[in-house]
C-alpha cells in the first residue's frame, strides 16, 4: 500500500541530460516546497551499465540497473519517470501502467501519434497517475502571462506567435544518432514545438488547424568512422500558421540550425485591448501594454515577475534574485508530489496526446503542403479556405 509518510519511490528511466533535470527537481524539491513526504530517489536504469552507475552515484540514486522491465515491477518504486528517447517511451508507459505505477513522461509524448495514443490510453484503462513533462509551465513569468491572459489583461485573444530557435544541428559535420532518427527521436516539431503548443493552448484555447512548411538543410550526417554517412528523416526547421478554436489566429516557428541560437524561445500574445510578451533569455520578465496605458508612457512595460504574489515567486527567492531553468523542474516535483498520492496531476498523458495530435497536423501539412485539421477538434465554418482581402468600392 501506498502511504503518504513514505513519500514516493522514484524510478527514473534514462541517463542522459533530462534524467539529470528531473533529479535536480526531486533532490531540491524539500528545499523550496514543504510537502507530507519527499520523493526518493531509488533507481536510476539505463542499458549502459557503466553509464547508468555513474549517473546513479552522481544523482543521488540508492541503485543502478540496466533492466527497465524489472524496475518498473520493483515493490518500492511507486512512480516510472520515462527520461528516454520519444520514441522509446509508449512501451515504457504501457508497462509502468499495467504495473500499476504513476507515469511521469518527458516530452514529446511519442515519436508517433499512434504510439502517444496508446501511451495515453493506457494510463487511463490502469487509471494510474500520469503528468507530461511540461515544465516551462512551471517558470513564474510564464505562469503569470497565463493567469494575466485568463483574467483579462489583454481582452480578447486575437493573434499568438511562439519561436524556437536553437543551434543543435548547425554543424554539418555532427555525426548521426537518434536525434537524426524519425522513429526515435521524432521531429524538431515535436521536440521543440510541443513545448510551445502546450504554452499555446494552455493560454488561448484549442488549436484547429494548421498549414506548416518542412526543411531538412543537412540530408545526410556522417556516421562511423569509415567516412560513411547516414540518412537524416526529420526536420532541421519548420514554420506553421495555425487557428484556434475560439478564432485567434497564430504562427509557430522552430529550427535547430540557426548559428548561435542556444536555446531561444519567445511568445507574444496581442489582444482586442493589450499585448503580452515572454523571452527566455529573460525568464524573469514578462513584457506588457494595454491601450488604456497613458500615451505619454506609451510602449510595453516590463513586468519582474518575482514578487510574492506572481505564480511560484513566493516559494524561491527575495525579489530581484531570479530563477533559472532548474527551477522549472523543481516547481514540475513539487506540484506533482504535494497532489501525491491522490492527484491529480497536470498536465497529464491526455494533455500530451492533444499536443502530439496538433503536432501530427503540422507535419501532414507540410507533407501535403496544404491546411491539415488536428484531429478530434472542430473546425470554425469557413476554416479550410484562407479568406480574401476586402476589395475597395468605388
Amino acid at each position: 500500500m501506498i502511504t503518504r509518510s513514505r513519500g514516493a519511490g522514484v524510478a527514473v528511466i534514462g541517463a542522459g541530460t533530462m534524467a539529470r533535470a528531473h533529479a535536480y527537481g526531486y533532490l531540491a524539491v524539500p528545499l523550496i516546497w514543504s510537502l507530507p513526504a519527499c520523493p526518493r530517489l531509488v533507481v536510476l536504469c539505463s542499458r549502459d551499465a557503466a553509464k547508468a552507475e555513474r549517473a546513479a552515484r552522481s544523482l543521488g540514486f540508492d541503485e543502478f540497473a540496466t533492466d527497465w522491465r524489472a524496475v518498473v515491477e520493483r515493490a518500492d518504486v511507486d512512480v516510472v519517470d520515462i527520461c528516454t528517447p520519444p520514441g522509446a517511451h509508449a512501451e515504457v508507459v504501457a508497462a509502468a501502467a499495467a504495473a500499476g505505477k504513476a507515469v511521469i513522461c518527458e516530452k514529446p509524448l511519442a515519436a508517433r501519434l499512434a504510439d502517444a495514443t496508446a501511451a495515453a490510453q493506457a494510463v487511463q484503462s490502469a487509471g494510474v497517475l500520469s503528468a507530461i513533462g511540461f515544465n516551462y509551465r512551471r517558470l513564474p513569468a510564464i505562469a503569470l502571462m497565463q493567469q494575466m491572459i485568463a483574467e483579462g489583461a489583454i481582452g480578447q485573444p486575437q493573434l499568438w506567435r511562439g519561436t524556437w530557435l536553437s543551434d543543435e544541428f548547425a554543424d554539418p559535420s555532427t555525426g548521426f544518432d537518434w536525434r537524426f532518427d524519425r522513429d526515435l527521436g521524432g521531429s524538431t516539431v515535436a521536440d521543440l514545438g510541443s513545448h510551445l503548443i502546450d504554452l499555446a493552448e494552455w493560454m488561448i484555447g484549442p488549436i484547429t488547424e494548421a498549414c506548416a512548411q518542412s526543411v531538412t538543410i543537412t540530408g545526410a550526417r556522417p556516421c562511423g568512422s569509415d567516412g560513411g554517412t547516414q540518412i537524416v528523416t526529420v526536420d532541421d526547421a519548420t514554420s506553421a500558421l495555425l487557428r484556434f478554436r475560439g478564432g485567434a489566429h497564430g504562427t509557430l516557428e522552430v529550427a535547430k540550425t540557426c548559428v548561435r541560437r542556444p536555446c531561444d524561445f519567445t511568445i507574444e500574445v496581442n489582444g482586442s485591448t493589450g499585448t503580452l510578451s515572454f523571452a527566455y533569455a529573460r525568464l524573469n520578465e514578462l513584457r506588457y501594454g494595454t491601450a488604456t496605458d497613458d500615451m505619454g508612457c506609451y510602449g510595453m512595460r516590463t513586468i519582474r515577475a518575482e514578487a510574492p504574489s506572481h505564480p511560484y515567486a513566493a516559494r524561491w527567492w527575495p525579489l530581484g534574485q531570479g530563477i533559472g531553468y532548474g527551477a522549472s523542474f523543481v516547481n514540475q516535483a513539487g506540484e506533482l508530489m504535494s497532489a501525491w498520492p491522490d492527484g491529480p496531476w497536470t498536465p497529464d498523458l491526455k494533455t500530451g496526446l492533444r499536443v502530439q495530435q496538433v503536432c501530427a497536423a503540422i507535419e501532414s501539412s507540410a507533407a501535403q503542403r496544404a491546411w491539415c485539421a488536428v484531429p478530434g477538434q472542430q473546425v470554425r465554418p469557413g476554416g479550410t479556405r484562407p479568406s480574401r482581402p476586402a476589395t475597395r468600392q468605388g
